[in-house]
C-alpha cells in the first residue's frame, strides 16, 4: 500500500502499471521534431468538426480509445477516469467522455493536470480501490487563445515571452496487472501553489518555475536521492524563459539538474523553424510527449527511472483583467521499470 515519505511524497507499493497509453496532434506538432511519435494526427484545425471546442473533445476521444487498445481494456475494465482541459467548466473532457458510461472525476490543474491526474489515478489503483484506472486531458491552439488572450482574427502580436497552446491529447492506462517489462508509477509528490508575483499572462514560463523548482526539491530531498540517479528529469511546458528561471531557483538551493533535464516544451516544436517563441504549453503538451516520446523510450530501454513533472499556471481571464498574480503549481510522477 502507499506510504508517505518525507513532506510531500507518496511511494507506492503495489506498482500501478502502464496498461496502455495515446496520444492526438495537430498538423502544427505533427510537422515538428516528433511528429512520427504520436499515434495520430490531423491537418484540419477542427478535426473535421464544427468547432475548435468540439475537436478538442474529439482529441480525447481518439487518445483515451487509443490508450485503450493498447491496453486491450474496454469501457467496462476501467473504473474511473481522471480528466481535465483549459476550457471554462472542463467541456473538453465532459463532452467529449460524456458516451462512454464511465464514472469521471473532473480535474483543474491547468497545464499540470495530465501528471495531477495520473497522481490520483495511481494513488486508487495503488490502494485496490480500482484495478483500472484512465487519466486523459487536452488542449487546442485555437479554443485557448479565444478563451484566454484575443480570438485569432484579432491578429495579437505575440511577445517573445509567449508560448505556443499545443493542439493535443494525451491518455494513460493504470491497471494492476502488468509484468517486470511494464514501465510502473513508482511514487508521486503532489505541488503546492508557489506565486512570486508574475502577471504577465504572455509569461507562463516565469509563473510556472518556481512550482517546478518546489516540487523537484521536495521529491529530492523527501527520496534522498540526486538529479543523477534518474535518466531524465523532464518538466511539463516551462519552455525557454521557464527552463533558464528554473534552473537559477534550483541552483540557489544547490541542485543542479541541467545534466538531467529536458522540456516538453522545449522538444514538440522546432523553435528555429516554427513561430513558437518561447515554445509550446497547455495541457496537451505534457500529456501528448509523455503518451509518446517518453514511452516509447522505456520500451527502447533508453529509460528505466524518469522524473516527469506537469506544470500549471493558475489563471483565469477575469483573475488576469482583475489584476491579480498567477499562481503556479507543479505535481511530479516517478516512473521506473524493473528490467
Amino acid at each position: 500500500m502507499a506510504k508517505r515519505i518525507g513532506k510531500r511524497t507518496v511511494i507506492l507499493e503495489n506498482k500501478p502499471y502502464i496498461a496502455g497509453y495515446g496520444s492526438v496532434v495537430g498538423k502544427k506538432e505533427f510537422e515538428g521534431p516528433l511528429g512520427r511519435e504520436f499515434d495520430a494526427h490531423d491537418n484540419d484545425s477542427r478535426f473535421g468538426e464544427e468547432s475548435y471546442e468540439k475537436a478538442e473533445s474529439l482529441l480525447q476521444k481518439i487518445a483515451l480509445e487509443t490508450a485503450m487498445r493498447r491496453a486491450g481494456v474496454n469501457e467496462n475494465d476501467i473504473k474511473i477516469i481522471f480528466a481535465g482541459d483549459l476550457l471554462n467548466q472542463c467541456i473538453g473532457s465532459y463532452f467529449g467522455l460524456r458516451a462512454k458510461g464511465i464514472p469521471l472525476a473532473g480535474l483543474y490543474g491547468a497545464c499540470s493536470t495530465m501528471t495531477l491526474g495520473l497522481s490520483l489515478a495511481s494513488v486508487i489503483v495503488d490502494s485496490c480501490a480500482a484495478d483500472c484506472a484512465a487519466a486523459v486531458t487536452s488542449s487546442h491552439f485555437c479554443s485557448a487563445e479565444r478563451q484566454y488572450r484575443f480570438p485569432l482574427e484579432y491578429g495579437a502580436v505575440r511577445p517573445q515571452t509567449a508560448q505556443w497552446t499545443v493542439t493535443g491529447s494525451g491518455a494513460t492506462i493504470l491497471s494492476t496487472e502488468g509484468s517486470k517489462d511494464r514501465p510502473y508509477i513508482n511514487a508521486v509528490t503532489f505541488g503546492e501553489i508557489e506565486d512570486l508575483g508574475v502577471t504577465d499572462t504572455n509569461n507562463m514560463g516565469a509563473a510556472m518555475a518556481p512550482a517546478a523548482a518546489s516540487t523537484i526539491k521536495y521529491f529530492l530531498d523527501d527520496t534522498n536521492t540526486k538529479a543523477e540517479d534518474y535518466d531524465l528529469i523532464m518538466t511539463g511546458d516551462l519552455g525557454a524563459v521557464g527552463t533558464d528561471l528554473l534552473y537559477q531557483l534550483l541552483e540557489s538551493e544547490g541542485v543542479d539538474i541541467r545534466c538531467r533535464h529536458s522540456d516538453c516544451g522545449l522538444i514538440i516544436f522546432d523553435r528555429e523553424k516554427q513561430d513558437v517563441h518561447a515554445g509550446g504549453s497547455g495541457c496537451g503538451c505534457s500529456a501528448a510527449v509523455l503518451n509518446s516520446f517518453v514511452m516509447h523510450r522505456f520500451e527502447s530501454g533508453d529509460f528505466k527511472n524518469i522524473l516527469f513533472l506537469s506544470t500549471g499556471a493558475l489563471m483565469s481571464p477575469t483573475s488576469s483583467m482583475q489584476g491579480e498574480s498567477i499562481p503556479g503549481i507543479a505535481h511530479l510522477l516517478n516512473i521506473k521499470i524493473d528490467i
